[in-house]
C-alpha cells in the first residue's frame, strides 16, 4: 500500500494509490505480487498505460493491468 501511494508522480501515486486502497485487500496472493510487478515498472510507463496512451506490453498485459485500466477509466479522479 505504501508504495503505490510513493511511486514518484503524483499522477501515479494517485491512480495507484486509489487503485490499491481500494482493491489491495481483495486480490488474490498471485495479483497481489503481480501488482508488486507493475508498480517497480517505470512511472511514465505507467502512467502511459493505465491511462491507454501506449500499449501494455505483453508481459504485463494480465488481468491485474486490466483492473486498473478499468480503475482509472471509470472510477479515478480526473488527473
Amino acid at each position: 500500500m505504501f508504495r503505490a501511494h510513493h511511486m514518484g508522480s503524483n499522477e501515479n501515486d494517485i491512480l495507484f494509490g486509489g487503485f490499491a486502497a481500494k482493491y489491495l485487500e481483495t486480490l488474490s496472493s498471485e495479483q497481489a505480487e503481480r501488482f508488486e510487478s507493475l508498480i517497480a515498472e517505470n512511472d511514465t510507463d505507467l502512467f502511459n498505460w493505465a491511462t491507454g496512451k501506449e500499449e501494455v506490453p505483453a508481459h504485463l498485459d494480465h488481468d491485474v493491468m486490466a483492473m486498473i485500466k478499468t480503475f482509472v477509466q471509470s472510477e479515478a479522479a480526473p488527473i
